[in-house]
């Protein structure tokens, strides 16, 4: 597993955006992607939140119109998956255990259709679970600003040391990757 934290390919995004709100999904609908797996704490809503507030569920509007079926797939507990998705038409998995392929995979298949892999994308505000998961698996990862560290557990802000290492071997390994993906502003 080690030799894997040294491939930094790896650890970077397909794309990535200060939130979830600035990625535009018309242009990867264009481009053929039909499921969203997304993350749900610090990518669309606070570790103090519990439900979907008006964006998100104005955004899963637009994207259900757009064509998208939405997928949540977070590492979080079940109830707090379940309190949220209860307020929605959106499905989620609880303890993921991402970036395993477990969590991703169940979600990836539950789908009201199957998926080929180049129909998917991952969205999460953390390299070391989301995508790195999405990469492992071979889909498109999209990497969002975290809603509000100050709330997030201590294994979180442990994987945040890690991440801001994984940065700084990209910038110096892959500098033109870095750079063309505004990822300085992520560090």
């Amino acid at each position: 597993m080690i030799h894997l934290l040294l491939r930094t390919k790896m650890f970077i995004p397909n794309e990535y955006h200060e939130q979830v709100y600035d990625i535009d999904f018309n242009e990867l609908y264009r481009l053929g992607y039909r499921l969203i797996l997304s993350d749900l704490d610090n990518t669309l809503i606070s570790y103090d939140e519990f439900v979907p507030n008006k964006e998100n569920i104005e955004l899963f509007q637009k994207l259900e119109e757009i064509g998208f079926e939405i997928i949540l797939v977070s590492n979080n507990i079940p109830s707090r998956i379940s309190e949220y998705t209860k307020h929605t038409s959106i499905k989620g998995f609880a303890n993921a255990r991402k970036p395993l392929n477990i969590g991703l995979k169940k979600a990836f298949r539950s789908g009201t259709r199957t998926y080929q892999k180049n129909e998917v994308l991952v969205i999460g505000d953390q390299l070391m679970t989301d995508v790195w998961g999405a990469n492992r698996m071979g889909l498109y990862s999209i990497l969002v600003n975290p809603i509000k560290k100050k709330t997030e557990k201590w294994y979180t802000k442990l994987n945040r040391k890690t991440e801001v290492k994984m940065l700084n071997k990209i910038k110096v390994k892959h500098k033109d990757v870095y750079d063309n993906l505004k990822l300085s502003k992520r560090s």
